[in-house]
């Protein structure tokens, strides 16, 4: 097995990013994850075009984000990332991003499910071959669980 890549990343807070209320308006959470979900993905090779070539790509079935401390302009913000689920045959995943100040108080959780779809049959797929070997560098979180299927055995 790879060395396991773990990702943190410091955000760069823009003032379009604050609401009225002087805080971290709650979309950009969601952009944020979005934008560090590509560059792991591209940092171990599963760029666009490979996708495009395998013609397959994620798709999300619920993304939240649990609000726990406030985010304002100035603050000095990091997030990481890693997977919390994954089904046996690797076709659905859960991937998790925690929000933390420099001091390390928890800000945010955002949380996702989904799945491989193909994307020329508009379907579930398994990941081929290079999605496989990339989940397999990518972090797991101390309560990692494997997700139950309807494909899963009883």
């Amino acid at each position: 097995m790879s060395e396991i890549i773990r990702e943190k990343k410091r955000l760069d807070l823009r003032w379009s990013d604050i609401d009225p209320n002087f805080h971290l308006r709650h979309s950009v959470y969601y952009d944020f994850g979005a934008q560090m979900r590509t560059e792991v993905l591209n940092k171990i090779g599963l760029t666009l075009a490979v996708f495009a070539k395998e013609k397959v790509g994620p798709v999300l079935f619920k993304e939240e984000c649990v609000f726990r401390k406030e985010i304002h302009f100035g603050d000095e913000i990091y997030m990481d990332f890693e997977i919390i689920g994954l089904s046996k045959d690797l076709e659905r995943f859960a991937f998790r991003h925690r929000f933390m100040k420099a001091d390390g108080t928890l800000c945010a959780v955002l949380t996702l499910n989904g799945a491989w779809m193909d994307t020329v049959k508009r379907k579930l797929t398994l990941p081929p071959e290079a999605i496989e070997n990339g989940l397999e560098v990518l972090p797991r979180s101390e309560d990692f669980e494997w997700i139950a299927t309807s494909k899963s055995p009883k």
